[in-house]
């Protein structure tokens, strides 16, 4: 049977039933919504946060491992970042000509980024992704695009996905998919017409296999084609350059956000200088790029994460972690509807469909379960520097305890009986 639920979740209830009056689906975030986590046995609104544990609106406190969709990387309420954030405030917000932070922050990118020559700002991942679209065509003179992984919710990229609604067609035409780790897709696809880019995260679920990313960037200059690493998450993640640091491929262009920040809004495009001078020419610009608050975030936690050991702590906790479910793993047996993969400071537990049941119900289960010890989980681990060994030791004693619950559901054929909630609906697959 599974755990008595005992969390109320009435609050968080009521309020998506007002917001949905005045917001689709209730949320600003497809991935912080009801299409993420089943509803009446989750909670839906969070009130605050402190390190890793939040409180929803019921009261009821969480271990978050959802770091706000990886933009939180040190922690919520981080007093370095609080602290910087709140001395800029005293001297403006966004002003009528530039302020010195953009320059004090690009140069730090510089430093830190080894494809970084040039540096401009956005607001989040799609304004990057599409200002980096933008350039390799505008370099190149050529309009087709090689995607791979996700790359944001604009017309260009969206278009190659089942969320392809109010897309036009020649849009979706420029636009190909190919898959990780796999070069003859990725050949196949590019010798069909003249692409623009190949724009792909370096590194999602699995890792590269050898040479693998080496063989995309000379396959991709071999077109003519420009290379965008798409460093959203891994950047100042899985290395203080992010992953072209980590595998030592160097792209042309490459896209940040996320953690950069530690949860404020702000995202770069970064790259060769002879590519990003064409930012003169081709009209990325934004009133609010250089906000001067997430300036001041951004440049209090690149400084943490440069000179302290954040992100050793993160890939130790994180390797952790593996670790221990690779051993619950082996005490089961290895089921094959369970998948264990990533990196250290983003893995994953990948649940599949297992007859008689699909891998949403199944994952609806398990988030109900995890919800009522404590834990807020999404599609993974979003570890950050806040996170310490005790709340890993949390995380596999919840694992210990709901995955045999999963595998007897499974068995017994039970669900009905131990599901309390509504079974997540499907959305597009992201990766």
């Amino acid at each position: 049977m599974s755990k008595k639920l005992t969390k109320n979740f009435s609050q968080s209830e009521q309020l998506l039933a007002r917001a949905e009056l005045s917001i689709p689906l209730g949320s600003q975030t497809f991935s912080k919504s009801k299409t993420a986590y089943p509803y009446g046995v989750s909670p839906l609104f969070i009130e605050r946060g402190n390190g890793c544990q939040v409180w929803d609106v019921d009261n009821n406190q969480y271990t978050d491992f959802v770091s706000g969709l990886l933009s939180i990387s040190l922690g919520y309420c981080d007093s370095d970042v609080d602290a910087a954030v709140l001395e800029q405030l005293k001297s403006g917000v966004t002003f009528s000509l530039p302020h010195r932070l953009e320059m004090e922050v690009a140069e730090m990118i510089i430093d830190m980024v080894p494809c970084a020559e040039m540096v401009r700002f956005g607001k989040n991942g799609s304004d990057a992704t599409s200002a980096a679209i933008r350039l390799a065509r505008a370099y190149t003179g050529n309009e087709h695009i090689a995607v791979c992984g996700y790359h944001g919710w604009q017309d260009w990229y969206i278009g190659s996905t089942t969320r392809d609604l109010g897309v036009p067609e020649s849009t979706k035409a420029l636009t190909h998919n190919f898959q990780y780790n796999n070069m003859d897709s990725l050949q196949q696809i590019l010798a069909q017409n003249k692409f623009a880019a190949i724009i792909m995260e370096p590194m999602n679920l699995a890792y590269p296999e050898p040479n693998f990313l080496h063989d995309v960037k000379t396959l991709c200059h071999q077109h003519g084609a420009v290379l965008i690493f798409d460093e959203m998450i891994t950047g100042f993640r899985f290395a203080k350059g992010g992953a072209q640091q980590l595998f030592d491929v160097i792209p042309d262009l490459a896209t940040f956000g996320k953690g950069m920040a530690n949860g404020y809004p702000i995202s770069a495009v970064v790259g060769r200088k002879d590519i990003m001078m064409l930012m003169e020419d081709i009209f990325f610009s934004g009133t609010f790029a250089g906000e001067t608050l997430s300036l001041a975030a951004t440049k209090a936690a690149l400084t943490k994460i440069k000179s302290q050991n954040v992100l050793a702590h993160i890939h130790t906790v994180g390797e952790q972690l593996i670790k221990g479910l690779q051993q619950i793993l082996a005490d089961m047996n290895e089921p094959k509807w369970l998948n264990l993969c990533g990196h250290p400071s983003w893995s994953f537990l990948q649940i599949l469909d297992c007859e008689p049941y699909s891998s949403w119900q199944l994952k609806s289960l398990f988030l109900q379960e995890m919800a009522q010890r404590g834990i807020l989980l999404g599609g993974g681990h979003n570890l950050n520097y806040s996170h310490q060994s005790e709340d890993i030791n949390a995380l596999l004693k919840a694992y210990r305890e709901i995955l045999p619950l999963l595998a007897k559901t499974i068995s017994q054929q039970n669900f009905e009986q131990v599901f309390h909630g509504k079974v997540l609906q499907p959305l597009f697959k992201v990766r």
